[in-house]
């Protein structure tokens, strides 16, 4: 199990570090409140200041660490059974963990969604419009095109729950770089 920390020594902010966290970090998005940037009700009204995040978290934009490459050492000897990770960074996968190891809880930049024709897309059709600071657009009913992250909201994805029977027969579980707990106040009187 992975979490933010995991990404934290290749220059991923975490979410919630005072003063270095993600969230402590978000004024120039002009937002109402941190949160808001991962929500859908806020996306649907004003879908910019995601993509202005998602330009600089974008995939390629920063490199594996020791720890990602530990995890591809596991795999390498078969001792891997499934990487479960809450990042979005795709870190993972440049280390080389291929999808079938791989559960991307939180979601990916690897696809993307239309949001009112439901068509997919591999995330590479979109990742032009993100660096050029445009909002993705699908070319066929021209609704905005979101990346396959999960944003408060929305349920996590169906391969999470595709995985469960790993962990009865785990051997061992590395928990690295996350609580494993949700911060229980942050929807607190938002909807």
């Amino acid at each position: 199990m992975a979490g933010a920390g995991l990404s934290t020594p290749s220059g991923i902010p975490d979410f919630r570090s005072p003063k270095s966290g993600l969230y402590d970090n978000l004024q120039q998005y002009n937002i109402p409140y941190p949160e808001a940037i991962f929500e859908l009700s806020y996306f649907f009204q004003n879908p910019k200041p995601f993509f202005t995040l998602a330009k600089e978290l974008y995939p390629g934009n920063y490199r594996p660490n020791y720890t990602h490459y530990f995890l591809r050492l596991l795999l390498d000897k078969g001792l891997l059974l499934r990487v479960y990770t809450q990042n979005i960074d795709g870190l993972e996968r440049v280390a080389g963990i291929p999808a079938d190891k791989l559960v991307e809880a939180h979601g990916t930049f690897a696809s993307a969604t239309c949001t009112v024709c439901r068509r997919s897309y591999p995330g590479e059709d979109f990742r032009a419009d993100v660096m050029a600071d445009k909002i993705p657009q699908c070319p066929v009913c021209t609704g905005i095109i979101k990346p396959d992250i999960v944003f408060f909201g929305e349920e996590l994805p169906h391969r999470f729950f595709l995985h469960v029977t790993d962990f009865p027969t785990a051997d061992l579980l590395f928990v690295i770089g996350t609580s494993l707990e949700v911060w229980a106040t942050m929807n607190m009187g938002r909807e």
